[in-house]
C-alpha cells in the first residue's frame, strides 16, 4: 500500500529563481500529478462545503487553473480576475504595491452582483498584495468574500495577517518558512 502524501510532498522548490536569494514554490508539479492535484481542490474547498457560494474568483494567472476546477467541483461559475489590459469590455481597477513598484488587476464590471458569495483563490499567499486587490474589487462589486483559500502560504511575508486584518477567512494548506 502506498504511502499516503501532502500536497506540500507534490511542490518543488526551485532555488534562485527567478532571482538569486528567492526559493521559488513551483506548483506546476502538484497541478501535474493527478492525485496531488485532486487532493489539493479536495482540501481547498473542504472548509466551505455546505456554505452558500456563489462564485469563485481566481487571481491570475494559477489561481485560473485551481478556481476553475473548484467552480466546477462545486457546480459554480468562474470570474477572473486579471492583469491590467487583459479584460475586454468594461472593467473596473485596483492599483496594489509590489515590491518594487505598483500593479494593477481588474475585473468586469458585471461579474459579480451585490450580495453574492465568493470564494477567492490562488496557489500562493506571500505579502497579500494581489488578493487584498481582488478582495476590494469584488467587495466595490457588492460581493460578500466568504473565504480565500491558497495552496501555499510564506508566513514571514505577513500576507496572512493583512488578509485577516480585513476581516477574512483564510484556509492554506501548507507553509513554507522563509521567502
Amino acid at each position: 500500500m502506498p504511502v499516503l502524501r501532502t500536497v506540500k510532498d507534490y511542490i518543488r522548490t526551485i532555488v534562485d529563481f527567478p532571482h538569486e536569494g528567492i526559493l521559488f514554490r513551483d506548483v506546476t508539479t502538484l497541478f501535474a500529478d493527478p492525485r496531488g492535484f485532486r487532493m489539493a481542490i479536495d482540501q481547498m474547498l473542504h472548509p466551505y462545503a455546505g456554505e452558500q457560494i456563489d462564485k469563485v474568483v481566481g487571481l491570475e494567472a494559477r489561481g485560473f487553473i485551481l478556481g476553475g476546477a473548484i467552480a466546477h467541483q462545486l457546480s459554480l461559475g468562474f470570474v477572473p480576475i486579471r492583469k491590467k489590459g487583459k479584460l475586454p469590455g468594461a472593467v473596473i481597477s485596483e492599483e496594489y504595491q509590489l515590491e518594487y513598484g505598483e500593479a494593477i488587476v481588474e475585473i468586469h464590471d458585471d461579474a459579480v452582483q451585490p450580495g453574492e458569495k465568493i470564494l477567492l483563490v490562488d496557489d500562493l499567499l506571500a505579502t497579500g498584495g494581489t488578493a487584498q486587490a481582488g478582495i476590494r474589487l469584488i467587495e466595490r462589486l457588492g460581493g460578500e468574500i466568504m473565504g480565500c483559500a491558497f495552496i501555499v502560504d510564506l508566513p514571514e511575508l505577513g500576507g496572512r495577517q493583512k488578509l485577516e486584518a480585513m476581516g477574512m477567512d483564510v484556509h492554506v494548506l501548507c507553509e513554507y518558512e522563509g521567502a
